[in-house]
C-alpha cells in the first residue's frame, strides 16, 4: 500500500485524456482488412512510429518510407494522418477529473509520447492545457517512454521529488519506466478507478 504523501500529478495523453485505438482508427478509414493488418504492421507497430514519435523522422520522411513499404499512395497515406489527428478527442471523464484537481489546486503534469505535429493539433484542438504546469512531448525533447531519461527529464525541468509523485498511464511498461526512477503509479482503466487510486495517494 502507497504511503499518503503524493502532492503532484503527471498525466499521459493517449488513451488516458484523450481516445487512443489504431485499430479503431483503421477500421474507419479501410474497409479492406487484410489493408488495415498491412498498415498497423508498417506503421503502427513499425520501428519508425516510434521514431516519428521520438522527433527524430518528420511526418513527410514517414510517409515517404511507408509509402515506399506499403505501395500505398503518400496522398492516402497524409489522409490516414489526417484520421489519426481527428480521433484524438478527449475522454470526458477524464478531463473532469483533471479539472476537479485543478480546483483544488493539486500541481499537475503532462507527459506523452507524441509527435510533434500531432500535438500542434490536438493543442489548438482542446481547452485542458491551462490545468498543467508543465507539460513534456517526446517530439519536442526527443525522450520517451518507457526509458528512465525522459521521466528524469520531467523531474529535473519542475524540480519534483518523485515520492511524492504518482504517473499515470494506461500502457504497464511506461508505469514501470516510472517506478524506475521512484514514481509513484496508476495503471488508467477509467476515469472512476483513475480517481479512487489517486485519492488514496494524495496529501491531505
Amino acid at each position: 500500500m502507497v504511503d499518503a504523501g503524493v502532492r503532484n500529478v503527471i498525466f499521459d495523453l493517449g488513451g488516458v485524456l484523450l481516445e487512443w485505438n489504431p485499430d479503431k482508427i483503421l477500421q474507419r478509414f479501410y474497409s479492406d482488412a487484410p489493408l488495415r493488418t498491412l498498415l498497423k504492421d508498417e506503421l503502427f507497430l513499425h520501428p519508425e512510429w516510434r521514431a516519428f514519435n521520438r522527433g527524430a523522422l518528420s511526418e513527410a520522411q514517414l510517409l515517404e518510407r511507408v509509402s515506399k513499404r506499403t505501395g500505398r499512395p503518400p496522398a492516402e497515406l497524409a489522409a490516414l494522418l489526417d484520421s489519426i489527428r481527428e480521433s484524438l478527442v478527449t475522454k470526458p471523464d477524464t478531463v473532469a477529473l483533471l479539472r476537479s484537481l485543478q480546483r483544488r489546486d493539486v500541481p499537475l503534469y503532462c507527459l506523452s509520447d507524441m509527435p510533434v505535429s500531432i500535438y500542434a493539433h490536438v493543442r489548438l484542438r482542446h481547452d485542458f492545457w491551462d490545468a498543467f504546469r508543465g507539460i513534456v512531448i517526446s517530439g519536442e525533447v526527443n525522450l520517451m517512454k518507457p526509458e528512465r531519461e525522459v521521466f528524469e527529464h520531467l523531474l529535473s525541468r519542475y524540480r519534483l521529488d518523485p515520492r511524492h509523485t504518482v504517473f499515470i498511464d494506461d500502457y504497464p511498461a511506461n508505469l514501470d519506466g516510472a517506478r524506475s526512477v521512484g514514481l509513484h503509479a496508476i495503471q488508467f482503466l477509467d476515469a472512476a478507478q483513475c480517481e479512487r487510486e489517486l485519492q488514496s495517494m494524495l496529501a491531505g
